[in-house]
Formats: structure tokens, C-alpha cells, sequence
């Protein structure tokens, strides 16, 4: 299995947002929805061993399963279209129990610390950094979950509790990349086992 966390500082936590304008009303949740794609298409087919968490302002994770999604597209206004069905069943999920919204996507009340405790405990920690290792050098893992965040910098509360929770920290270029290039680059990295086998 493969996991992604993407943390959204200025993510919307409720449905009270217009599809027209998710990079700006949103609370730029367009970088969240590219991410999504990036992390589940490929071409005419979906990568089913792939989870995703979406962490929305630190108070709700939306999780998209790739074994059980139905109706995503490959365009952002509809992956914005299945958060805000999740967050108009928020009220649902109490606790940690999750809300399901729609086949293969819920939503539970956990912010980032919950949703990496919990992501993390049969997985391999992967943060991405600049300083980290050059990914060529490191092993893949099994079971990674890679963390991410938005187009705002980890906090420095986030980035504590991802230092102490990481397995590996790697790098994925000399360049820093966008999440959603991120998410490509990793499952590449994944697919040719290290870029060993094509």
C-alpha cells in the first residue's frame, strides 16, 4: 500500500465553497485536488493500492481509497466535488469514526497528528525534503506513506512531529518540486523499484 499525506493550511473545513473558484475561495484546495489525481491516475486506469488523506485546516481528513473509488475523474472540479461532499458529512463522523461520502472517500475529525500517528503505524515514514538523502540512494520501502504539504511550508509544530515519525528522509531532485510533481516522481520512483528495473 501506498500513502499519502497532504496537509492543507488554508483548506476549507466546510462545503461552503463555489467549484468555480477552488484556487482562490478555497483556500487554494486546487493543489489538494492535483495531488489526488496525481497520486491515483494513470493512463485510462487507477492505481488501486494507493491511500490518500487530506488533512483540511488541521480539523478533518478526507481519505480517498483506491480500492473502492468510483466517480473520480481526472479533472480538479470534480475531485473538489467529492471533498465537499465529504465535508457536508462531517457532522457524521464523530470521533474518529469515520463519515462516508461517497464510495472510496471519508471523512474523519483528525487533524495532522492523528492522521500521521495512525497512517504511520504499519508503514514506512517517507519525508520529503530538500536536505534529505537522494532518493537513488535509499531502498524503497514496502509500505511508504510520504508527507506533504500544500504551498505553504510545514509549521514548525508539523515539521517536529514529521521529523520524530520519519523512517527516511529523502529528496527527489536537486530542484523543490510541487506536491503534486511529487506524488509523480515518488510513484516512479516506486514502479521501477528505485529506478532499477523499467
Amino acid at each position: 500500500m501506498r500513502q499519502f499525506i497532504v496537509t492543507g493550511h488554508d483548506a476549507p473545513t466546510t462545503p461552503d465553497f463555489s467549484l468555480d473558484d477552488i484556487a482562490g475561495g478555497a483556500g487554494r484546495l486546487d493543489v489538494l485536488c492535483r495531488c489526488v489525481n496525481s497520486a491515483f491516475f494513470l493512463s485510462h486506469d487507477i492505481r488501486e493500492d494507493v491511500r490518500v488523506h487530506l488533512v483540511l485546516g488541521d480539523e478533518y481528513t478526507v481519505r480517498f481509497e483506491g480500492s473502492e473509488l468510483r466517480r473520480l475523474n481526472p479533472d480538479e472540479r470534480s475531485t473538489a466535488a467529492l471533498i465537499r461532499k465529504a465535508l457536508e458529512k462531517r457532522e457524521e463522523a464523530i470521533g474518529h469514526m469515520p463519515a462516508e461520502s461517497s464510495p472510496g472517500v471519508s471523512i474523519r475529525r483528525m487533524g495532522f497528528e492523528t492522521t500521521l500517528e495512525e497512517a504511520a503505524s504499519d508503514a514506512t515514514v517517507v519525508e520529503l525534503h530538500e536536505d534529505g538523502d537522494p532518493v537513488v540512494q535509499v531502498e524503497p520501502p514496502e509500505n511508504p506513506l510520504f508527507v506533504l504539504s500544500d504551498h505553504h511550508d510545514f509549521t514548525d509544530e508539523e515539521a517536529e512531529l514529521l521529523a520524530a515519525a520519519a523512517d527516511e528522509r529523502v529528496r527527489l531532485g536537486p530542484e523543490i518540486l510541487h506536491a503534486d510533481h511529487s506524488i509523480t516522481v515518488a510513484h516512479n520512483y516506486l514502479d521501477t523499484a528505485g529506478y532499477s528495473r523499467y
